[in-house]
């Protein structure tokens, strides 16, 4: 079997250092880079888990974090944040560009591990579900709105977007409980982990931003104040 790849980005060489050590005495796999744009020269896409700064020069983590929800290719990468801001607005921008994940330091190396363990569970269950859901729905489809779970793409009117790994799921959950009002309680526990402490304001930070994404379908996304979402025709 081979080893989970992650990768740290930190413009703290000695950080850096000891979250590899760490980690490969764990049994990943871990690669290095102390800047945003040492990290884009990389093959991100061929990397389980990034382990991100935030506070970097030039581009920060926040700026990578919005470019590879942008690309296809690393649109769904599971992403920690780890940064010395640690305010409740920090957390909730870094959930807003797509984080899995926010560890504010100073962090023990223990918590690192605990956290990266829990991310790559979720990330490997969420595959596995979506999988055994794809053998009986491998294309979700509404009018011009098209899910392939198979490739995990997203299509509005034969062009393709690209939703973050949250999103996707979010969506195809909707879409297959369309007509179903689902409770945040039910959101989180189908789409994010109950060792994880998500915050409502997080899921309607995603839920805003894919309705952007789709575009008229994103008008199909139906908010019932005190219960929830649903996907309605």
């Amino acid at each position: 079997m081979s080893k989970q790849r992650i990768l740290i980005i930190d413009d703290e060489e000695s950080l850096c250092e000891i979250l590899k050590y760490n980690l490969e005495k764990e049994g990943y796999e871990a690669t290095t880079a102390n800047s945003a744009e040492e990290a884009l020269a990389l093959d991100l896409a061929g990397f389980d888990l990034l382990i991100l700064d935030v506070m970097m020069n030039e581009l920060s983590g926040f700026g990578l974090a919005r470019i590879l929800r942008k690309r296809s290719d690393t649109a769904s990468l599971p992403i920690i944040f780890c940064s010395a801001l640690d305010s409740e607005e920090d957390k909730i921008k870094g959930f807003d560009v797509g984080a899995d994940d926010y560890i504010a330091k100073p962090f023990s190396v223990a918590e690192v591990i605990a956290r990266v363990r829990s991310v790559l569970r979720r990330s490997s269950r969420t595959s596995t579900a979506t999988n055994s859901t794809a053998s009986n729905e491998e294309i979700i489809s509404y009018r011009g709105l098209v899910v392939n779970n198979l490739d995990k793409s997203c299509y509005v009117d034969n062009v393709e977007i690209a939703l973050t790994r949250k999103e996707f799921d979010i969506l195809v959950l909707l879409l297959s409980n369309r007509g179903t009002i689902l409770s945040r309680e039910q959101i989180m526990k189908r789409v994010w982990s109950d060792e994880v402490v998500v915050l409502d304001r997080t899921i309607d930070v995603n839920i805003t931003r894919m309705r952007k994404k789709l575009g008229e379908y994103g008008n199909n996304i139906i908010t019932r104040t005190g219960y929830g979402y649903g996907f309605k025709d």
